[in-house]
């Protein structure tokens, strides 16, 4: 079982600290829980949070001796860390494992040391003192996570969601992250590369924005849908559809189709013994090449060697 420690640091931000049990408590793989997740902090007891409540956290940092992965979560503080907090950070990135922060806690990170030379990401309000203090540090002020092998951090607040689940889909595969997403009521996918926020939001002509057509359009992956085809069920214009889009989730439709095409391949390729001709077919991406050409750009290996990583593969679908 891969064992989780999240570092609490004091004040706590008490959503982020919720999401990594939220998120890894419910994996399972062949039926058995696929992680262990605890919660320490350099003095245990009773910790102040941002808000008005307080949590209980039992356990020190010498939970941390047994831990595949570290999360240092988001808190009050940017500065003045314990120097227990950082040396635990330091030997964990030292002995090779799998670091990370949520929000506010790529302060710890970078107070550390861990982040110096590597691209790293913190809540956007506070990017830019993050890249004043430490210019050692490659700061992607607008991404929703970054990934740097061992290394990682995210945004605030739900992009420390989208960071657990990249997590869960690098161990498990988009399948298991997926079906974690969907317990958990959020989007599958929301990739490190989109943006944080939206300075100049369109307003939604319809109360759900391009939500109710996204979802249209995703039960519709292996159809050749066109740009009109999309604006026709937003009851928008092209040009309206590309603005709209790009606000909502900062890519253009297009750049969005292809990526969830990809994701689907990813899924079938994944779960099913399915050839890469149907794979291509049933994503949308039309043939064997296009699917190779595609799938290699963004997910760095062949959908044969990818498949290969996979052992679970399960009857194909009739569809």
């Amino acid at each position: 079982m891969h064992r989780i420690a999240v570092i609490a640091v004091p004040p706590v931000t008490a959503f982020d600290l919720a999401i990594p049990e939220l998120v890894f408590s419910v994996v399972e793989v062949d039926g058995a829980p696929a992680y262990d997740v605890v919660v320490c902090t350099a003095e245990p007891g009773v910790l102040a949070t941002t808000g008005s409540v307080r949590v209980v956290v039992d356990h020190g940092l010498d939970a941390l001796r047994d831990a595949d992965t570290v999360i240092v979560t988001g808190s009050g503080r940017r500065d003045d860390f314990a120097p227990e907090v950082l040396d635990a950070l330091r030997q964990a990135a030292g002995a090779g494992r799998r670091v990370a922060s949520i929000c506010t806690g790529a302060f710890a990170l970078a107070s550390a040391g861990v982040l110096d030379g590597r691209p790293a990401t913190t809540y956007w309000p506070y990017s830019e003192e993050f890249t004043r203090r430490f210019p050692r540090v490659d700061v992607r002020a607008g991404v929703l996570y970054t990934d740097d092998g061992d290394v990682f951090t995210s945004a605030g607040v739900a992009a420390g969601l989208d960071l657990c689940l990249y997590l869960v889909r690098l161990d498990h595969g988009a399948t298991v992250a997926n079906h974690v997403a969907r317990l958990a009521v959020v989007a599958p996918v929301r990739h490190g590369g989109q943006r944080q926020y939206i300075e100049s939001p369109a307003p939604p002509e319809r109360g759900t924005g391009l939500a109710e057509t996204r979802a249209w359009a995703l039960e519709r992956l292996g159809d050749e849908l066109t740009l009109k085809d999309l604006a026709a069920h937003a009851n928008t214009s092209v040009r309206n559809l590309t603005r709209r889009f790009r606000a909502e989730t900062g890519l253009s439709p297009l750049q969005w189709l292809l990526q969830q095409r990809v994701d689907r391949a990813r899924e079938l390729l994944e779960s099913t013994t399915l050839p890469v001709e149907r794979v291509a077919r049933l994503s949308g991406l039309g043939s064997a090449e296009s699917l190779r050409q595609h799938f290699g750009r963004k997910v760095g290996v062949s959908p044969t060697a990818y498949r290969s990583g996979f052992a679970h593969a399960v009857t194909p679908p009739s569809t």
